[in-house]
């Protein structure tokens, strides 16, 4: 029997032994070196702890300047990324993550911090599920696993006009990867509006051996009435006119069904749910306020049936929704999501985020 390695952790493998190392990144040790934690004597707790003696905590968290990029982690593999927790403070639409791979220049990860934890509407929500759980007050936690070989670069860049906070914590383990790991990839989009009987475009582009994992959907609709008869449609391969997958309904891909409404005649108000792989986990309601439209934040993860694809991926959703006399209604509503994969080096570059004005969420 060959030696367990620490990867791909269960219940079924957690008893085993491993020489795996275990290192982590924060503040008190920006480096995850051996014995290199709570060493600061320099810190926005300097104050506070100085009645203390060593160690104590000194640099809980780090200040981000308008326009600065601050480099979370730089980690030598090989290893694996496999928790990571982040409080941030300010726009979470403003604040981007990046994650790059082994030397690449172009990142495998791009997205901002709180579309990429499901909190794209930038209030929070309950959000429990198996890869990503977000918890009272703003606690982004990510499970997915992220095998690296050679390096592992983590960077976090503040696009507002004001300074903001970010706390975080990289769990890792230094370890063997076997030959057949692949890289983890995710991608913001956001269509407002979304042009006239247009599809959404999830994703396009992806090119090399993978398999997708999953979706984050914030959909604001822009019109009354029932608004997700759309299909979700696989583009695998060799696929052109037709996909190889279609789903039923939107609601019907996030393992809900029957417009999320459970009530006799289903016209009367969705009902949220969070389950380790899929939900609809946020709901903005109209108010009376100037928040008039619904707004709401879904979640399929393709954990015990990845979508898997050869040679190339391209995902779109139908925007359509319930019209007149029986009629589809072609939507045209606010759409923003990330794609979440794994697949072989290189990738394809990604498409350019929008500019910050786009991704403001009014």
């Amino acid at each position: 029997m060959t030696n367990f390695n620490g990867l791909g952790m269960s219940l079924g493998n957690l008893s085993r032994l491993s020489d795996a190392r275990s290192r982590s990144i924060c503040p008190e040790n920006p480096s995850g070196e051996p014995g290199g934690a709570c060493r600061a004597t320099d810190g926005v707790s300097a104050d506070a702890s100085s009645e203390f003696g060593r160690p104590v905590k000194v640099s809980p968290f780090i200040e981000i300047g308008p326009g600065e990029t601050r480099e979370l982690a730089d980690i030598e593999g090989p290893g694996a990324i496999q928790h990571i927790w982040m409080t941030p403070t300010g726009n979470w639409r403003f604040t981007i993550l990046r994650i790059y791979w082994d030397d690449c220049e172009m990142p495998s990860v791009e997205a901002p911090v709180g579309d990429f934890f499901g909190s794209g509407w930038g209030s929070f929500a309950q959000l429990t599920s198996t890869p990503v759980c977000v918890n009272p007050g703003s606690a982004f936690n990510c499970y997915w696993e992220m095998p690296f070989r050679r390096r592992c670069r983590i960077t976090m860049t503040n696009i507002a006009e004001e300074q903001m906070v970010l706390y975080y914590q990289i769990n890792y383990t230094l370890t063997d990867v076997p030959d057949d790991a692949a890289y983890f990839h995710a991608h913001f989009r956001r269509t407002n509006p979304i042009p006239y009987k247009s599809d959404y475009h999830l994703i396009d582009g992806i090119e090399g051996k993978g398999h997708f994992v999953g979706m984050y959907l914030a959909w604001g609709t822009n019109n009354n009435g029932w608004w997700g008869e759309g299909e979700v449609k696989f583009f695998i391969d060799d696929d052109a006119d037709y996909p190889t997958i279609a789903t039923t309904g939107l609601e019907d891909y996030f393992c809900g069904s029957y417009n999320f409404d459970p009530s006799p005649k289903h016209d009367r108000a969705y009902v949220t749910y969070t389950t380790p792989y899929a939900g609809l986990h946020q709901l903005i309601r109209p108010s009376s306020d100037y928040q008039t439209q619904f707004r709401m934040g879904m979640y399929r993860f393709h954990i015990m049936d990845p979508v898997r694809f050869e040679k190339s991926l391209s995902i779109d959703i139908q925007a359509i929704g319930w019209g007149y006399n029986g009629k589809w209604l072609p939507m045209q509503d606010d759409v923003a999501s990330v794609a979440f994969w794994y697949q072989t080096l290189p990738s394809a570059p990604f498409r350019p985020l929008p500019e910050r004005e786009r991704l403001f969420i009014a």
